[in-house]
């Protein structure tokens, strides 16, 4: 038995990519109880009476709530782990979501919401925890990427399937519908994810050792560093302030670091304008475009289409072409998002046009996304990670919640251009916040 081990090495199972593969189908889930309100709100404003700031707050509750989970949640999968937080948050979750449907009230429906958010909240930090436990450095981009295009695919299948279900029962159903996939979805994570690919017995030794950074990995680090930087990588390094920054080993020093915290502002901003085209645009097309639900439907899907390809190839060149730097994906989907706002001002009517422009809005949109998520494992610990994360995700969904209200207000004293307007500025905001911040040298990059 040895002999032959030895004469033929052991093949590297590739569970990873299937722990990936869940996590892609549980956060479309998720993603999906967010959206669906967006798409339902023309059908609930019919018949619970509201001006579009009481809409925006309706909307923004959730994104409250779920952000003031974050701190608490990260700290309790960093004491007790994932596997026994989400599979209770994910059925607790569905059971809220089928709640909204049977709302009598406004109160009600606020209610609901904001529980929903608290919920949920605790799912974003188990997704980014395992992908930091599962996954070796040179793929943690391209898991990210995996994991925020479930994020946008939600929205993809969400208004085509509301338009249908809305055509055929109602609003109330489409929460019933979103209720069932959760709850199924928990008891497959119980059983087949570990907390760790050392725990699970679905990974080799091989697979295993390629994970933590040890053999190939190693080897193949080391060829990388031997090899000189092309001039203009050099020139970029120098731009996104590439150096060797201390690791952030107590939580003591995650929250006192600009960089941490500078990412998390930033991406309060570009959460700011997912959020506005996540909970409004359904209304818009409507109201201003004069689209039918149909329509609607299929054109409020565009931008996630574009974000998943964004978010797919914002994690794939981050790894494979830029050597694991995050910041330059970022700063090209602020800076960009902030013209796309500006396209949208004089956006075209047709429904192919408008739908057109939405998807490339999406893909520049999300091509920093998923460099949000990996930007804090260059920084912390893999104990103190969660920590970091959960200040990303909190400041980050603060910005979102705020936005819907926010586009509520302008929307009852101006107009749509007023609210892409102030999209762009906080785009363009995001932009400059990035600047400040370092592009940190991974600790095998630095001898």
């Amino acid at each position: 038995m040895a002999i032959s081990e030895i004469a033929k090495p052991m093949t590297r199972t590739g569970y990873r990519w299937a722990v990936a593969g869940l996590i892609f189908v549980i956060y479309t889930i998720a993603a999906a109880d967010r959206a669906n309100l967006g798409v339902a709100m023309p059908f609930i404003r019919k018949e619970f009476d509201m001006t579009n700031a009481e809409a925006g707050g309706l909307m923004s509750l959730f994104l409250l709530a779920y952000a003031l989970a974050q701190i608490p949640a990260g700290f309790a999968f960093a004491r007790i782990g994932v596997s026994k937080i989400l599979p209770g948050a994910m059925i607790l979750t569905s059971i809220l979501t089928g709640l909204v449907g049977t709302a009598g009230s406004l109160l009600a429906l606020k209610i609901y919401r904001f529980g929903l958010g608290l919920a949920e909240g605790p799912l974003p930090i188990s997704m980014t925890s395992t992908i930091n436990n599962w996954f070796p450095a040179r793929e943690k981009g391209i898991a990210s990427g995996i994991f925020l295009s479930a994020v946008k695919f939600g929205p993809v299948i969400v208004p085509p399937l509301c338009a249908i279900i809305i055509s055929v029962w109602g609003w109330r159903e489409i929460f019933f519908f979103f209720a069932v996939p959760g709850i199924i979805l928990s008891g497959v994570w119980y059983f087949l994810v570990a907390d760790h690919p050392s725990k699970s017995r679905f990974v080799n030794k091989a697979e295993l050792d390629y994970i933590l950074d040890e053999g190939e990995q190693v080897q193949a680090a080391a060829a990388s560093a031997s090899k000189p930087s092309p001039r203009w990588i050099k020139k970029l390094d120098v731009f996104i302030k590439r150096r060797a920054e201390t690791p952030l080993a107590s939580n003591r020093q995650v929250f006192k670091s600009w960089n941490i915290w500078g990412c998390a502002t930033s991406y309060c901003f570009q959460l700011g304008v997912s959020s506005v085209l996540l909970t409004w645009i359904p209304t818009y097309l409507m109201t201003v475009k004069g689209f039918s639900v149909m329509n609607m439907g299929l054109v409020s899907a565009a931008p996630w289409v574009g974000a998943v390809l964004g978010n797919l190839l914002g994690g794939y060149f981050s790894d494979r072409f830029l050597g694991g730097r995050r910041k330059p994906g970022m700063l090209l989907s602020a800076l960009g998002t902030s013209l796309m706002m500006y396209l949208l001002i004089n956006s075209p009517a047709e429904p192919l046009s408008y739908g057109l422009l939405l998807m490339l809005t999406g893909v520049v949109l999300s091509l920093g996304f998923s460099s949000y998520m990996s930007y804090p494992m260059g920084l912390a610990s893999k104990t103190t990670f969660p920590i970091a994360n959960a200040i990303v995700n909190m400041v980050g969904q603060l910005g979102a919640a705020a936005t819907p209200f926010l586009t509520g207000l302008l929307l009852d004293s101006y107009g749509w251009n007023y609210v892409f307007g102030f999209l762009a500025i906080g785009s363009f905001t995001s932009f400059v916040l990035l600047l400040t911040i370092a592009e940190p040298i991974p600790n095998k990059e630095r001898g």
